[in-house]
């Protein structure tokens, strides 16, 4: 029976990853999260308290031998530091879920791991500045612990996450809009280009890591090949909808003075290469419109209770 620890895991990737998990036999599932939203799984253990409370983490989680910790709620160096040294029992493995904002632009396209990171807070991310760069601080110190405990780690670094439970307002945008027959305005740039990864891959790739010695110590970006412009998502919504979705093209400047909340950049690339895991992992990534198309389906559930 493999321990498996949960950091967070009742929204979205979290929650898709311990889906998938519950799925499989000798797994003693744990998750540790605020318990704003209980899974309620029989199979499942959870744990409440706060990720930052040390108290908390060596009163609630057990002291067991820990297969792997999965992390996906660290936000800052310290968020990691406090977790790895509060932490009863003995951790086997850890997964870090990181982000690819935390590479500095490039026009060397697309991103791969060993690209330049932040070197301080991306003011092109607004009130989000600090985002990027304080993950990667949580990477760096995620290295720093793991090596003084000889710890093996993991870090995966996903491209913009779409699918089902995602709460940020992304196809989900699109799609109220469809749904109630409204124009959907778009960039007249025929550029720029964005890559994505399906939920249930990231879930996926994280299960076929675990304890898994060819990734300890290695960093991925996860990202499907596909590149994605505004214009190929309208083909794609137009494909999983039947709807004969209008569009209207607009300019950047316009889009931001109509305050448009369109969810992705207006003026810039966001590309990054998913090519290391799928080698390391022999990982095939789910065609864009194929969970494109199962995410509308859910999106169509919700609607429906």
């Amino acid at each position: 029976m493999k321990n498996i620890l949960i950091i967070g895991g009742s929204y979205f990737s979290g929650r898709i990853l311990v889906e998938e998990l519950v799925k499989e036999k000798e797994l003693d599932i744990f998750i540790y999260n605020r318990g704003n939203r209980p899974l309620n799984k029989n199979s499942v253990t959870e744990l409440v308290g706060d990720r930052s409370d040390i108290t908390r983490i060596k009163e609630v989680i057990p002291p067991n031998n820990w297969d792997v910790v999965i992390d996906f709620c660290a936000y800052t160096p310290e968020d990691i530091e406090t977790m790895i040294d509060a932490l009863p029992g003995r951790v086997n493995h850890y997964i870090y879920i990181s982000t690819t904002t935390i590479y500095e632009e490039s026009l060397d396209l697309p991103v791969e791991e060993n690209a330049l990171t932040l070197s301080g807070p991306n003011p092109q991310l607004g009130q989000y500045s600090d985002y990027g760069y304080n993950k990667w601080l949580a990477e760096c110190k995620l290295k720093e612990k793991c090596e003084a405990k000889q710890i093996p780690y993991t870090v995966f670094r996903p491209a913009i996450i779409y699918g089902e439970y995602n709460y940020a307002p992304r196809e989900s945008y699109f799609f109220d809009l469809i749904e109630n027959d409204k124009t959907l305005i778009i960039p007249d740039n025929e550029l720029p280009l964005f890559s994505f990864v399906y939920v249930i891959d990231v879930a996926n790739i994280i299960k076929k890591s675990i304890s898994n010695d060819k990734v300890y110590n290695e960093t991925f970006n996860l990202a499907a090949k596909e590149m994605i412009s505004y214009k190929r998502l309208m083909e794609v919504f137009r494909e999983i909808t039947g709807k004969a979705i209008t569009t209207k093209r607009m300019s950047g400047a316009m889009i931001d003075k109509k305050g448009v909340p369109l969810p992705f950049p207006l003026d810039h690339h966001l590309l990054y290469s998913g090519d290391k895991v799928s080698r390391v992992l022999d990982f095939k990534y789910t065609p864009f419109t194929n969970g494109m198309k199962n995410t509308y389906e859910y999106y169509k559930l919700t609607l429906n209770h």
